[in-house]
């Protein structure tokens, strides 16, 4: 399967995972019941957290897209990963098949992408959040998942949800998870660590420093395994893809003002969108 026939295949493909993230996980919807006559309707409940997840990755991934081809840098359309988790997904990415000429470009392709799902996610995580309600903490069952919370996510749950009662827990609409996902990517990809999107930024704002930098995160991810265990899975990832960067063309045309101010609104989101331990298990 070649060319645009293989990125079709694979969102249609994560189409399908993410339709029965959203209704099996998130719905609590057996689709497997009386299989296949709840099948449709199952996945129909998956809707409202398959589309704006899939609008967030969809559109951090054509922005990276759109900004490569404006700096003559030849990209491929995005990849989507489906995958049997608990959201669908591994996310999405394209693969640049040219250099990027110099530190502006990279920039621009770096932090357009997370700045694009950033927005999108803001958005979904607001009106899911005000879609969402309360539910009595003690229904909480044994290995019952709990989506942590990020600076961001917190002031949006106080802005846009009514303050749960005492011994209630807040029970997060579909389309709400999906801005949370959204959230958790942009973060993820902003990461100051090898040729992740914060390391374009990291390295075009910092050069050969870049890559002492992306070592010492990847310490810290070490160390805040201690909390969230996931974190050392990531930390071995990021040492395999590689914590240094190739360099650029042109290495000496300067940041602008517009460039420089990119990085700095990159730094606050990922300040503001990280989450230390993203996620909880119910003992």
């Amino acid at each position: 399967m070649r060319g645009w026939k293989l990125h079709a295949g694979l969102l249609f493909l994560t189409v399908l995972t993410t339709l029965f993230a959203g209704s099996y996980y998130i719905q609590d919807y057996d689709l497997l019941a009386d299989f296949p006559n709840r099948l449709l309707p199952g996945l129909v409940k998956g809707v409202p957290f398959s589309l704006p997840l899939l609008l967030i990755l969809g559109s951090h991934e054509m922005a990276h897209y759109v900004n490569s081809r404006r700096h003559g840098v030849v990209a491929t359309l995005p990849y989507f990963i489906p995958f049997p988790n608990i959201f669908g997904t591994l996310g999405a990415v394209i693969k640049m098949k040219s250099p990027i000429l110099d530190r502006r470009a990279l920039v621009d392709i770096g932090a357009s992408g997370p700045l694009a799902g950033f927005v999108l996610a803001v958005i979904a995580s607001a009106v899911g959040l005000s879609l969402s309600g309360t539910a009595p903490a003690a229904t909480a069952g044994p290995d019952e998942m709990t989506l942590g919370g990020s600076i961001l996510y917190g002031l949006l749950i106080k802005v846009f949800m009514t303050a749960p009662q005492a011994q209630h827990a807040v029970e997060l609409h579909p389309i709400a998870v999906a801005g949370w996902v959204g959230l958790f990517v942009t973060s993820i990809n902003l990461m100051p660590v090898g040729q992740l999107d914060g390391g374009h930024i990291s390295y075009a704002f910092l050069g050969r420093w870049h890559t002492l930098v992306s070592r010492i995160f990847v310490l810290i991810l070490l160390l805040m395994g201690i909390f969230f265990p996931g974190w050392i899975i990531w930390a071995v990832l990021l040492i395999v893809m590689g914590t240094k960067h190739p360099p650029v063309m042109d290495p000496y045309t300067p940041l602008d003002f517009r460039r420089k101010l990119t990085g700095i609104v990159s730094l606050v989101v990922f300040i503001l969108t990280f989450m230390p331990v993203p996620v909880f298990i119910q003992p």
